[in-house]
């Protein structure tokens, strides 16, 4: 598949189309009484969406999208491109602060909302001279609703072949680790670059069967934005869960053959399955035990005695496949992304017959930088780069990426631009190193990284990935900048408060860490780091800064 061919994502689209049955099922939104869409439903919603918007904007304008994720996502917004828009998606569980920055900062000529709870968390902060709002559902102000379009007899096959690779598809607003969100400008061939890298990885794992995927994160972040993508590309049917909640069960109902999800979904997976696993006892421990060596060592490429290819026979036969069947019987691999994935949660999940692919990007590179490769999984590492970018270390380590998936820059930040491509490099942020095999590891973020009294760096990741992977601990945060030695916030249940526990754990914890890595001392909070408290971002990475700003003098006093 040659995507370089393609001029745009609309493009992408309609060759799709062209190629596939449009009876065949393509959407379908996980709640009771929903309504499957085929793609000539779709296409032919997308035609009148597209017309009605066109109608009301110039081309170029910014048209946000407000919305969990639905059918209706997808046709607003290859609608909206298709018009000559600029899509502007926003996460559902931004602050108010960050809404109203977002709309200040992009004046939209267009608003696409969901529903009433979305339309209130916005309304405020809306232009009064803005009169253009298309609601999927009836809101409490004056809007087209979606469902009147899709009604309208006209409807004129329209298809934009005006766009170019190098124009804008898309403004993605960073999930704001620090700071105001940042527009990332993205373009249709920057997109369409990462298409065509991730189309060459998944193919392979989809071509037996038709593909089925099954999304769950939110669609205003780049990773899913691209990912929905790729499933067009791919011809995929595509479920939307219903809910985290209810993500395991959608799981067993979609039976998806290829999942996407951020380290922290798989770090959650893993304590659940390890927490069953570990309340077996007799011949079924021993079983599950000799199941994860076994794969660790498959994994790993080593080989197996007789007697180990036999047990591990039994092995694929009476745990894996059990594994397999909870998560629908057909899936191919699980892809994490945003952010890193700790060495023992994807040895694990790869042992016990769910195999997961590591990869890494940033919204600035429409995301994808590189991914493991189905073939030669190396958990430790996030792949090679993509084909479709370079990828080098600067003298600190720091990643630099290069290719036409860079973005076009910072939206009304010139200077933040300027900052952080130079000479057509991205500066990542993020600090790696490559193994002999041309395998990408990231060893932290820059930014992250803890420089001790000593002038050691220290990467907290890494520590908070390790401590958490004990059941009593459920988030942890590592303090030390300038400090001689580190002290940690363990979130734990409230029921379980229990100090001298918890220190017997991590004197283990710490026989695992080098002396500067090591945790002297502890804080126990049973206020879990959320999405609602402001100290996660929408795809659950830490607000290191606004974690610290609530627990820093807490945090010193275990200096005393």
């Amino acid at each position: 598949m040659n995507e370089s061919k393609l001029n745009s994502l609309v493009e992408l689209y309609f060759k799709t189309v062209k190629e596939i049955d449009g009876k065949k099922p393509f959407l379908q939104w996980l709640k009771p009484d929903q309504k499957v869409f085929t793609w000539d439903d779709v296409t032919q919603r997308i035609f009148k969406l597209t017309g009605k918007i066109k109608s009301i904007i110039n081309e170029g304008d910014r048209c946000l999208i407000l919305s969990e994720n639905r059918p209706e996502w997808l046709i607003s917004d290859i609608s909206i491109m298709n018009a000559g828009g600029i899509s502007v998606p926003i996460f559902t569980t931004y602050s108010a602060s960050d809404y109203e920055y977002i709309l200040n900062d992009c004046k939209p000529s267009l608003i696409i909302v969901s529903n009433n709870d979305q339309f209130e968390k916005i309304k405020q902060f809306i232009n009064p001279d803005l009169q253009k709002i298309i609601s999927f559902e009836k809101i409490a102000a004056k809007s087209l609703m979606l469902e009147n379009i899709f009604k309208e007899e006209k409807s004129d096959p329209i298809v934009n072949h005006n766009l170019h690779r190098n124009s804008p598809a898309c403004i993605i607003y960073t999930s704001g680790t620090s700071g105001n969100p940042k527009g990332v400008v993205l373009s249709h061939g920057g997109i369409l670059a990462n298409c065509e890298g991730a189309f060459e990885l998944l193919q392979p794992l989809v071509s037996k069967r038709d593909p089925v995927f099954l999304t769950w994160l939110p669609l205003s972040h780049s990773y899913e934005h691209t990912v929905q993508l790729v499933q067009i590309l791919l011809g995929a049917k595509i479920f939307y869960a219903e809910s985290l909640e209810k993500l395991l069960t959608n799981i067993a109902e979609a039976k998806p053959t290829i999942m996407t999800a951020v380290p922290r979904f798989y770090q959650n997976l893993f304590n659940k399955i390890n927490g069953n696993f570990s309340k077996q006892t007799g011949l079924k421990k021993k079983l599950i035990n000799q199941t994860t060596t076994l794969g660790i060592k498959l994994l790993n490429k080593q080989n197996l005695k007789i007697s180990e290819k036999l047990m591990n026979f039994i092995c694929e036969k009476l745990v894996r496949a059990k594994v397999k069947k909870q998560f629908g019987g057909n899936l191919q691999a699980f892809v994490s992304g945003g952010g890193p994935l700790d060495k023992g949660v994807g040895e694990f999940l790869n042992s016990i017959g769910l195999p997961t692919l590591q990869g890494y990007g940033l919204t600035e590179t429409s995301p994808v930088v590189s991914c493991n490769l189905p073939e030669n999984v190396k958990v430790e590492t996030v792949g090679p780069p993509f084909k479709t970018n370079q990828v080098k270390l600067a003298d600190d380590g720091e990643i630099l990426v290069k290719g036409e998936n860079v973005m076009l820059g910072y939206w009304n930040k010139p200077e933040e631009t300027k900052k952080i491509i130079q000479n057509g490099w991205l500066y990542t942020g993020d600090i790696g190193e490559f193994d002999k095999d041309g395998n990408l590891k990231i060893t932290d973020r820059k930014k992250d990284l803890i420089v001790n009294h000593g002038g050691d760096n220290i990467s907290p990741s890494k520590i908070e990935n390790i401590c958490c992977l004990n059941q009593e601990i459920k988030q942890t945060f590592v303090y030390g900048d300038k400090k001689n030695y580190l002290v940690a916030l363990f979130v734990v249940d409230a029921n379980n408060q229990d100090k001298k526990k918890i220190s017997s754990i991590l004197e283990e914890i710490n026989k695992n860490l080098s002396n500067i890595e090591k945790i002297k001392k502890f804080l126990l909070i049973t206020e879990e780091f959320s999405i609602a408290n402001g100290m996660l971002t929408p795809t659950l990475k830490q607000k290191r800064k606004k974690i610290l700003e609530k627990y820093k003098q807490q945090l010193e006093n275990l200096y005393n």
